[in-house]
């Protein structure tokens, strides 16, 4: 069976990480149309970049393979429940399903989170007004910041 094959390959690259620094055991693959587009691995640690999940990877792969930012209709199968951000990411790219293996509750009871990683917590703030989250936020220079993106539309469409 298709999702068998897809979800045993995130999880083949979940296990790289037993060996390889820097790496996280979180797998992830982007399919479409039955064919993998796109593998990615957590190397937060290795690249120094707390957005390199293997998802947001296996997402990256596959719009740098196809040459798009769209990947409406793909599905996605990673190797353990995914975080806030990697939720985003999926439906800012278009992923039509998600697949995966073990639950945040499973993972986190081998890797407990850090207080701001915390998958609930996360989600509630993303889902409140900017004015509204814990972290301060202010607007600055928005007259300019507009100006910038009307003359892009204006030259680009």
């Amino acid at each position: 069976m298709y999702q068998e094959t897809f979800m045993r390959r995130a999880i083949e690259l979940s296990a790289q990480a037993i060996d390889a620094p820097g790496t996280r055991p979180y797998g992830a693959v982007v399919v479409m149309d039955g064919t993998i587009v796109g593998e990615g691995l957590n190397q937060s640690a290795k690249n120094f970049d707390p957005t390199s999940h293997g998802e947001v990877e296996a997402i990256r792969d596959a719009c740098r393979k196809l040459k798009t930012v769209d990947l409406t209709g793909c599905d996605l199968y990673t190797s353990a429940e995914p975080c806030a951000m990697c939720v985003s990411t999926m439906l800012i790219a278009g992923i039509a399903r998600m697949y995966y293996g073990a639950s945040i509750a499973q993972s986190d009871s081998i890797f407990p989170r850090l207080p701001r990683l915390q998958t609930e917590l996360l989600r509630a703030q993303i889902a409140l007004p900017v004015d509204k989250r814990t972290m301060p936020a202010e607007q600055k220079l928005d007259r300019e910041a507009v100006a910038v993106l009307e003359a892009f539309k204006k030259k680009n469409g």
